[in-house]
């Protein structure tokens, strides 16, 4: 693992120099490995030879060592100092180096570092300003002291456990060869792609262990040595342990959190134990282990190494499969530092890797700013595609009405089904905003196309959107899925010459919105696409229908009057944020009081308070949180809150929980990412494993079988990863009166369809397991048993899954722990559920305004096209094909 942290106070700098570096305040006796210092201004700076402290404290203050001159032009009170850059070897390598009769691993992983950091000299930079212009030049030279620590801080009462790392302090100074002269650098990048340094680390430790015989088990991030027990790992991650049980308890899982965390948890030095001390006590701790302590296999030259086949294509290709399984453009050290990982334990080499990228004839590369961003030919064919099936159907079909009928809806809802029975282009698109009554629109469409003898297929990318809200909540029967539509073909049979209307078309993917338009112009269909750009989009590859709107020309009808919200100050507040004006919107829901500043350990507390009173009062409510880890918190408080109130049974059960790994499919095609315990679900029919059964995942010698309830096993088939998903074990309590989600397509005992993101409320449980739950809204009535699995509390859930529900009453719990996951679509999907108020809790109002101005939106092929083809002075034409002289203008409705 590798840690970036900024120091921004000489004085904290120095202290830090004295009681952490040096010393180490965890270290005793022996432990300390003299520091030194490495980069090209090392040599520059003619650092060698003088006392280590002396010039550590000169280069904190802004001065060149030795010298009363400054280092660089502008000494401020609030410079940023330098950066610590820590690098930590996995658990079962500070174990043998610990045991190590000699320095072999040290001198390994000293190495491994040195090489990093030379990589990250490498890509230093400094800001350049001229003509009032800022811009950034390359420099590739750093100077960093470095210091070897080989033990943990302890835990209170026990003796520190073995942990090989390094301090790599960078101070902020580069040399800028073009000024001739020492100026501070620009460590952002840097900063942004620490995970593509992380995965480098790790790959070049590993490599250099297999070459010193050891065996090595990759990990989901890292790797592992080969025999070491797993159990002897977790004995010695004390204060990992610690820490994170810690964190837990106050809901913190942010990097510079935890560093504090870490810092205010610190047990006191102890003296007098050598490292030979510390080797027999660390004895003791694996000798208590027994059995569980021991290996059967030998640790070093092992006769039975050998390194996994794959070369450095083979590792390009998972990394590229990876990738844009659900991107449509990626970073281009998103992708090595994929194929690194995925290359740790095999003979494929970093340069290697480098190299094939660089010849990769597939790939697109476009250098924009600091940054190489790629696409693929292939996913760029596919938007092409796309764009031109829309373009091409302009103009192709005969309107359903000549003049507009009368209707009975006016203002812009009157004027967007008028466009959709008037127009003679096959694909339209209807831009309906949260709250602005799209249904109510659809049934009127409904009504007048069926008037002249058509029928319309109504369609949603997701089971709750179809069959939950608009065939269960809205009365729409006919209501399916796209997956559903685009292979039954007696469903295809009914569409033709008819119209296909698709709901919540913001939440396709490229591939699944190409299949519609193929088949519309298949079957002479009318395709109608109603969603919101700037709600969520699909998870998939592609946001098509924001890419439509840009490239394709397509008529769009407006429909931006919103309904839902009775107050009309929050109704301005959702409006701005629908348009895009995120400032005004926030401050506008800032000035209605319903934005709360509150410390995070009281605002959770606060939130449950606010909830459960609604509920009381009998109006509906829904908590959303932008991540899964702090929705889980505020769960518990729910719970915790509800027990104490009587609206839980007082009977409890422990059910199965199955968390969804969200692997994608070059994921599941490596049987490295398997564990014993996992629990594989099959969506499709695969011969020997029936859809919708459950396997357990066992490891036997390094292949991968799955066992069923019947004790059947047989080997995984991977070939087929595509139709089974990856799930985590776990374990949820329920009682009477718990709400919860269903989280993946299935059915209960008696055979009654569950769709994903369905909410139902406990009302019954049984001493053997099962349970009774109701849909309130269909008041349809569920059992299921406690190994049902596909289920998850929705006390409080994320705001992906909030989208298209609509309550009274919306709380949004939002401290800065969530930031990360924090834009403007989730910001407008969060804030427009509710009708009469809504309540967001913060800790940090600047910050939350500042995060939710970025808009969340991924790129397109199209886009980076468009991007490369301005760097060639290539003016770009996404007509795709000749324009037809017979159709609407371009327009918007």
């Amino acid at each position: 693992m590798i840690r970036m942290f900024q120091t921004q106070s000489a004085k904290h700098a120095s202290a830090y120099f004295k009681d952490a570096l040096v010393k180490s305040d965890y270290y005793m006796s022996d432990q300390e490995l003299p520091g030194f210092w490495q980069g090209k201004m090392a040599a520059r700076l003619n650092l060698s030879g003088i006392d280590m402290e002396a010039a550590f404290i000169d280069l904190c203050e802004n001065r060149q060592p030795c010298t009363t001159a400054p280092l660089t032009p502008r000494t401020k009170d609030n410079r940023k100092v330098g950066y610590d850059i820590n690098f930590h070897c996995p658990k079962s390598v500070s174990l043998l180096h610990a045991f190590a009769p000699d320095t072999h691993i040290l001198d390994a992983f000293r190495d491994s570092v040195s090489f990093v950091m030379s990589e990250i000299e490498a890509d230093a930079k400094t800001r350049v300003r001229m003509n009032n212009q800022q811009s950034e030049r390359s420099t590739g030279e750093l100077v960093w002291a470095h210091f070897v620590h080989q033990t943990a801080r302890p835990v209170q009462g026990q003796v520190p456990d073995p942990h090989l790392h390094s301090h790599c302090f960078v101070f902020n100074a580069t040399w800028d060869e073009t000024e001739q002269r020492t100026k501070a650098g620009e460590f952002r990048d840097i900063k942004r792609d620490m995970p593509y340094y992380q995965a480098m680390f790790h790959k070049t430790l590993a490599d250099k262990l297999t070459e010193l015989g050891y065996g090595i088990r990759k990990t989901d991030q890292s790797f592992e040595i080969e025999a070491v027990p797993q159990k002897v790992i977790d004995l010695f991650s004390k204060r990992t342990d610690q820490i994170g049980r810690i964190a837990k308890e106050k809901g913190i899982n942010n990097a510079k959190e935890l560093d504090q965390l870490g810092a205010r948890t610190r047990a006191t030095k102890q003296k007098g134990r050598d490292m030979a001390v510390l080797r027999a006590e660390w004895r003791e701790q694996i000798n208590a282990l027994g059995d569980e302590g021991k290996s059967t296999d030998a640790v070093r030259f092992a006769p039975s190494i050998a390194r996994l086949p794959l070369t450095a294509s083979h590792c390009l290709e998972h990394a590229v499969s990876h990738h844009f399984e659900r991107a449509s453009v990626v970073a281009d050290r998103k992708m090595l530092e994929t194929a690194m990982r995925h290359s740790i334990g095999t003979d494929a080499s970093i340069t290697d890797i480098k190299k094939a990228f660089d010849a990769d004839q597939n790939l697109i590369h476009v250098d924009e700013g600091s940054r190489r961003m790629c696409t693929t030919k292939e996913v760029l064919g596919e938007e092409k595609r796309m764009v031109e099936l829309a373009m091409q159907g302009k103009g192709k079909i005969k309107t359903l009405y000549d003049t507009v009928p009368e209707l009975k809806l006016s203002g812009q809802q009157g004027k967007a089904v008028a466009h959709i029975l008037t127009t003679s282009n096959r694909v339209s698109i209807i831009r309906g905003a949260a709250g602005t009554g799209k249904t109510t629109l659809l049934k009127e469409a409904i009504n007048k196309i069926e008037d002249v003898g058509k029928s319309v297929i109504v369609v949603a990318p997701s089971a709750q959107a179809s069959r939950g809200v608009l065939k269960e909540e809205e009365g729409i029967d006919t209501a399916e899925t796209v997956a559903r539509l685009l292979v039954d073909e007696k469903m295809q049979e009914r569409l033709k010459g008819q119209v296909l209307w698709v709901d919540e078309a913001g939440l396709l993917g490229t591939k699944d919105m190409t299949a519609l338009l193929e088949l519309a112009t298949k079957l002479d269909a009318q395709l109608v696409l109603g969603g919101d750009t700037r709600q969520h989009a699909s998870v998939v590859r592609g946001d098509a229908l924001r890419v439509l709107n840009k490239f394709a020309r397509i008529p769009t009808a407006e429909v931006s009057k919103i309904y839902r919200q009775q107050n009309e100050e929050y109704k301005s507040a959702v409006k701005d944020l629908s348009d895009g004006n995120m400032i005004a919107g926030f401050n506008k829901l800032d000035q209605l009081g319903f934005i709360k500043t509150v410390e995070q350990a009281e605002a959770a507390a606060q939130l449950a308070d606010g909830y459960l009173e609604v509920i009381k009062s009998g109006k509906s409510a829904l908590v959303v949180c932008p991540t899964h880890a702090q929705a889980n918190d505020v769960t518990q408080l729910i719970r915790d809150r509800m027990k104490e109130s009587d609206m839980l049974g007082k009977k409890e059960i422990d059910v199965l929980k199955l968390k969804n790994l969200n692997l994608t499919d070059a994921e599941k095609a490596d049987p490295r990412n398997y564990e014993n315990g996992q629990i594989v679900k099959f969506h499709q029919n695969v011969s020997g494993f029936p859809r919708g059964s459950l396997w357990s995942v066992e490891i036997k010698d390094k292949d991968v079988f799955l066992k069923n309830i019947s004790e059947d096993s047989k080997p995984i088939p991977i070939s087929k990863c595509q139709h089974y998903s990856v799930y985590e074990r776990q374990e949820m309590t329920i009682a009477k009166g718990d709400r919860v989600m269903i989280t993946d397509g299935s059915t209960d005992k008696m055979g009654k369809r569950l769709d994903n993101g369905t909410m139902l409320t406990v009302t019954k449980v049984t001493k053997d397991g099962a349970f009774e739950l109701i849909n309130e809204n269909s008041q349809s009535v569920y059992r299921l048993d406690k190994e049902f699995g596909s289920i998850r509390y929705a006390h409080c859930i994320t705001s992906h899954a909030s989208q298209g529900k609509t309550v009274d009453e919306v709380f949004i719990y939002q401290p800065s722990a969530t930031f990360v996951a924090t834009d403007a679509k989730q910001f407008y999907v969060s804030v427009s559920r509710g009708k009469q108020k809504a309540h967001l809790y913060t800790d940090n109002k600047e910050e939350l305004l500042a995060e939710v101005q970025h808009l969340g939106e991924r790129r397109s092929a199209l886009e980076l096209d468009s991007s490369r083809n301005r760097q060639r002075e290539i003016a770009p034409d996404y007509s795709i094909t000749p324009k037809h002289k017979h159709h609407e203008p371009d327009r918007e409705i």
